[in-house]
């Protein structure tokens, strides 16, 4: 994976652009609604991935999110592949508050855990990486 210390990189390799583009493609299968809540996933696209709804009513605790993320962390890992995290929320790819509070309680586990993270927001029109500004957006994805 095109990981730097903060972030994908460019070019991101081959296997992460298609993994994040499948992110991409299965939220937009799966999620028809204009207002819906955020959710975390962790794992692979396309494969198996652990889900966490964020209701946005709630207070968001830092502590609390890291330990949500390095409990999907641990079931991912124990299906095998490196995971990926990312959040699916609805709106434009603009770093939004959502973003930033799971970012940052996602590096909190991956930090605990000794491990490298891959983290995006994903949106109908595409993924970006808030930590290196790496994006890609499309005006209508197609499967392959």
């Amino acid at each position: 994976m095109s990981l730097g210390l903060e972030g994908l990189r460019e070019p991101v390799d081959r296997r992460t652009a298609a993994l994040l583009r499948r992110a991409v493609l299965d939220h937009v299968r799966s999620e028809r609604r204009r207002s819906f809540p955020a959710l975390l996933h962790v794992g692979v696209p396309g494969r198996s991935a652990e889900v966490f709804a964020i209701r946005p009513d709630d207070p968001f605790d830092h502590a609390l999110g890291a330990d949500v993320v390095a409990v999907l962390l641990q079931r991912a890992r124990r299906a095998g592949a490196a995971p990926l995290v990312w959040l699916t929320r609805p709106g434009p790819l603009d770093v939004e508050d959502v973003d930033v509070a799971w970012l940052a309680a996602a590096r909190t586990a991956s930090a605990e855990a000794g491990t490298g993270l891959t983290w995006v927001t994903v949106t109908r029109r595409g993924w970006a990486d808030p930590r290196s500004g790496v994006r890609r957006e499309w005006k209508r994805l197609r499967q392959r």
